[in-house]
């Protein structure tokens, strides 16, 4: 019987292991995902027996980002609307920070595509590990969106420019351009390279005490913010605009059926 969890939680000893478990929708994340992430940050965020969480998806595929169905489905006056994609985006927001922030060192185990707020684990997590088949993608503006929140996770990880061009041109990139351009720390054969990969970075950070891992995440926290203050409040904000405009509305249902959007062109202008 296939386990209809949208998230599957193991713990040995020190080690969790998330599977995020919606494989016939790439993981992609819906309120019932999320919500169970949510829950799990939060029990680990006070847990100091726990020393490793490995995030990767169900599949083939680690995350395609928010479920665009989701987004196109709110209900309600148009004022409604946007407040749900308001309040979802902030949501959004706070999880990839949480994440960040736990004690323990998060890795994510990549294979296949890591879109979107799947992109934004990626770059949030401390280590990131993928197979040669992973596609690394932030395609919100080709959906009439904004990659709002993800951005600066991208930026922090891999560059203001390559931020940029990533969430500007909307490509996607294979795992050795992930690689080489530092949004991934290691790229693996295939699937049972990467996990072998995954077992050894493990074992690597079991040696380690977990007080003094703990206090430096504090100390490269110290470094540097991710986000800008008042920046995630921003996003949100920007996020709740676009969802509820004309384009993303237009975006979404030329994701759909699967044609080109009214906006595009081949043609220079």
């Amino acid at each position: 019987m296939i386990d209809e969890s949208p998230l599957l939680v193991t713990r040995s000893g020190g080690v969790v292991r998330a599977v995020l478990n919606r494989p016939s929708r790439r993981n992609a994340l819906n309120a019932a995902l999320s919500e169970a992430l949510d829950g799990l940050l939060a029990e680990l965020r006070e847990d100091r027996s726990a020393r490793v969480l490995v995030l990767s998806g169900a599949g083939g595929h680690f995350c395609a980002g928010l479920d665009l169905g989701e987004v196109g489905g709110e209900t309600g006056t148009p004022e409604q609307r946007r407040a749900a994609q308001l309040e979802r985006n902030r949501r959004i927001g706070a999880r990839f920070a949480a994440l960040s922030a736990l004690p323990q060192v998060v890795v994510c185990a990549v294979e296949g595509s890591a879109f979107a707020g799947g992109l934004g684990f990626v770059c949030a997590a401390d280590i990131a590990l993928a197979s040669a088949d992973a596609r690394f993608a932030a395609l919100e503006v080709r959906r009439g969106l904004v990659a709002a929140q993800i951005l600066p996770w991208i930026a922090h990880r891999a560059g203001r420019s390559q931020a940029a061009r990533m969430v500007l041109q909307g490509h996607v990139l294979g795992a050795a351009e992930a690689g080489r351009i530092g949004l991934v720390h290691d790229v693996a054969p295939d699937a049972a390279a990467l996990g072998a990969m995954v077992d050894a970075v493990v074992t690597d950070v079991l040696q380690g005490a977990p007080g003094a891992i703990a206090e430096t995440k504090a100390m490269l926290a110290a470094l540097g913010r991710a986000l800008p203050e008042g920046y995630a409040e921003a996003g949100a904000a920007a996020f709740a605009r676009c969802a509820a405009s004309g384009e993303a509305e237009e975006g979404i249902a030329a994701f759909r059926e699967r044609r080109p959007p009214a906006w595009f062109s081949t043609q220079s202008s």
